[in-house]
């Protein structure tokens, strides 16, 4: 779920016109499990091929990635590695609620309730190895570069804006930012029109900003303290975070105190190994990535074609259509370099 830093970060709206020319360093997890939740049919059921294959993920990412390219902005893609072992608890607790979701849905769908279906197989995503695997050779045939993180992939995500080789951080958590991400964009695989939960109502949904440094700087902390007070607020290490705590009174209570360990009201609840938790922000295990690599291949085109409509039963003339718009695209900018340099 992610360390919700709304209160205090102060998101920017922004377009994906205003991207133009910017590198994403994109979650992979997080953006295939939003595909997952969100590409499903009208009673709530994930899309297949016709050997009963999942292809949500596949759709999302494929075209996705053509807007986005559409729009000059360059992608990289980071999947996780192995979870820190202090993440178990908030694993196991996904499980049950995946689990619990799925039994509700079942019992919607005997009821022929399919709003209330829908709104409970959202809650049922599950990322498979396979799934993972597709995608990233989905990845490779589209040009498009991924890292394999060692361990959180936001972790390595935020160290390569860092490192200056991508501009932002892509994830629609805030734990980007704890881990030192210098720029954050959130809503950038889900952007458009949304509905409300329990609600007939759709808003538009846009993409958004945070500048780690402004975050700092804005409310008068440091990073270290920021991750004091995610911490607080409960994190995927920490899940249960501190009771009746949240943005604008964690802020408050690590400015006035400086670190959680000096906090009254909050230091005889501290039962797990603080200090680790804010190891893992501080101090993230993360891939070294050679700038090179990050700039992609080719598209393969008629590889995309066999993998997505000969093998996995995409329309092959959506297909088609989605690519001549990407070589159109590819064309027009090979013309302007002409002109530039004629």
């Amino acid at each position: 779920m992610g360390v919700n830093l709304r209160g205090i970060a102060n998101p920017q709206k922004t377009t994906l016109e205003e991207m133009r020319g910017k590198k994403l360093a994109i979650d992979a997890f997080n953006a295939l499990y939003q595909f997952l939740s969100i590409i499903r049919g009208p009673t709530g059921e994930l899309l297949r091929d016709s050997s009963g294959r999942v292809t949500s993920h596949l759709s999302g990412l494929f075209y996705r990635n053509i807007n986005l390219l559409e729009n000059g902005i360059g992608l990289v893609y980071v999947f996780d590695g192995e979870p820190p072992k202090l993440k178990s608890t908030t694993i196991e607790r996904r499980k049950e609620v995946k689990a619990i979701a799925s039994k509700m849905y079942s019992e919607a769908l005997e009821k022929q309730d399919l709003e209330l279906a829908k709104k409970y197989a959202s809650a049922t995503a599950y990322l498979t190895d396979e799934m993972v695997e597709e995608s990233k050779q989905l990845l490779d045939l589209m040009g498009i570069p991924w890292v394999q993180a060692p361990s959180e992939g936001e972790a390595t995500a935020a160290h390569l804006t860092i490192k200056d080789l991508v501009d932002f951080a892509a994830s629609q958590d805030y734990d980007s930012l704890l881990f030192g991400a210098k720029r954050l964009i959130r809503n950038v695989t889900i952007s458009g029109k949304r509905k409300l939960p329990n609600r007939s109502v759709r808003i538009d949904v846009m993409p958004e900003t945070v500048e780690l440094s402004k975050l700092l700087s804005e409310n008068g902390i440091t990073r270290e303290q920021l991750v004091d007070i995610g911490i607080l607020l409960g994190t995927d290490f920490n899940p249960e975070g501190f009771e009746k705590i949240g943005p604008a009174t964690a802020l408050k209570l690590v400015k006035r105190y400086g670190r959680i360990e000096d906090i009254p009201q909050v230091k005889d609840q501290i039962n797990f190994d603080l200090q680790a938790v804010r190891e893992i922000f501080l101090h993230p295990i993360v891939a070294e990535v050679d700038g090179s690599k990050l700039q992609g291949g080719q598209l393969d085109q008629q590889g995309l074609i066999d993998f997505l409509s000969g093998k996995r039963d995409f329309s092959k003339e959506r297909v088609l259509s989605s690519l001549q718009r990407l070589t159109e695209l590819k064309q027009k900018e090979s013309q302007s370099l002409e002109r530039w340099f004629g």
